[in-house]
């Protein structure tokens, strides 16, 4: 079983450069975009020129390093993928017991949500704040303790163990999608980004990532009371990750009440869904400084 361990962790190695090289296609992409706005800028009234513009006679490779750069993100996502089946295979239950595992399988929600919101809307700089969170959680992973150990008793119930940690990760996914395209509506005004869509795109993706994270914490809240009714004897005991859930769960429910019924929209709900993000990573990481009956290692 270690060498098997010893083998799967080289897929986590190989997913996080691929993430990196994926991440690094882009901002070449953007980059380059930016620069070819700039060249291609007209030349203002009264103005002479003696040659032509030289951007017509050489164009970079975008479109070929956008396949790259995309192909580069499946890999990963399909590494990761493969690595958690692989675990899931050795341990008898979802990968979901540790903060290890736990970290492959947000890593593995958000790179999910990141191709299916690139696919829908074809929109590369989402990439640029999705893929280096991926990144920094895959060099997290990989800096904990990566051996199978049996499951404590509270976790021994594989069905709520997926449903309840699957869910989870569906949310905290989305929420990572949301959290990109809410910094780069606050960030519009300074992105010199050819191709780049209206303003307004970001903040309906950040909105209809919400929408999927909001149900999919609701239904994870739910799970976990179930669980903890059946391993705990309570549904509810304010343990600071329980508590920690709701606040997230509250602030997601009235980033979209106040968009729904008070028009929110803009700045003050962008900012909002960066609060709401920053509550999930503070619901992931909290019980390393709070401890309480959530801290499985």
């Amino acid at each position: 079983m270690d060498e098997t361990l010893r083998l799967a962790e080289y897929l986590l190695i190989s997913a996080l450069v691929f993430t990196v090289i994926a991440m690094i296609c882009n901002v070449v992409i953007v980059s380059t975009s930016k620069a070819r706005q700039k060249v291609t800028q007209p030349v203002a009234a009264g103005a002479t020129s003696s040659t032509p513009a030289p951007q017509s006679k050489k164009r970079p490779p975008i479109r070929g390093l956008a396949l790259y750069a995309t192909g580069f993100t499946v890999i990963a996502f399909l590494l990761v993928t493969v690595y958690l089946i692989v675990r899931m295979i050795m341990t008898g239950h979802g990968p979901f017991a540790n903060q290890h595992e736990f970290a492959v399988s947000f890593v593995f929600g958000i790179l999910g949500a990141y191709l299916i919101a690139e696919y829908l809307y074809r929109i590369r700089a989402l990439s640029l704040v999705v893929l280096p969170i991926a990144a920094a959680l895959l060099v997290y992973a990989m800096s904990m303790d990566a051996g199978v150990e049996p499951l404590v008793p509270a976790l021994q119930n594989n069905l709520l163990l997926t449903l309840h940690v699957g869910f989870a990760i569906l949310a905290y996914g989305a929420a990572c999608v949301s959290c990109g395209a809410a910094a780069l509506y606050l960030l519009y005004p300074k992105l010199k980004i050819r191709g780049l869509p209206r303003r307004e795109v970001f903040d309906d993706i950040g909105y209809k990532a919400a929408a999927v994270t909001f149900p999919m914490l609701t239904i994870m809240i739910v799970l976990g009371a179930v669980w903890a009714d059946t391993a705990w004897g309570r549904y509810w005991g304010w343990d600071p990750k329980e508590t920690a859930a709701l606040v997230t769960w509250l602030i997601y429910g009235a980033y979209l009440h106040a968009r729904v019924t008070r028009g929110w929209q803009g700045k003050r709900s962008a900012w909002l869904l960066l609060v709401g993000f920053a509550a999930v990573l503070f619901a992931y990481f909290g019980n390393h400084f709070f401890g309480g009956l959530h801290s499985y290692g």
